[in-house]
């Protein structure tokens, strides 16, 4: 499965980047591929393209805050989950998301 996801915690800091290295190690090890976008702080970092957005499968946001550009996202599979879910379960996030 081909996965893009969007972590996000209201500072955009620790909590995002956990959340990102969770998800990315838990799909990788399932056999997925997968690219996350971080925001917070730091504005947007690793920016997904548009062509990754429409390859993607599914669309994961693991966010405490609004997702910004979130328009980008129109007519896909999105399933929201907390920072936190994402962080102290990712394999349970990915089964949401299908995968």
């Amino acid at each position: 499965m081909n996965i893009v996801a969007v972590t996000a915690c209201p500072t955009g800091i620790a909590h995002t980047y956990m959340a990102a290295e969770q998800l990315e190690k838990t799909a990788k090890s399932l056999g997925h591929r997968i690219r996350v976008e971080t925001q917070g702080a730091m504005g947007i970092e690793n920016e997904l393209s548009a062509s990754e957005i429409t390859d993607a499968d599914v669309t994961i946001f693991a966010v405490d805050i609004e997702v910004e550009k979130r328009d980008r996202f129109d007519g896909k599979k999105i399933v929201q989950v907390t920072v936190s879910q994402a962080i102290r379960d990712p394999k349970a996030v990915l089964a949401k998301a299908g995968a």
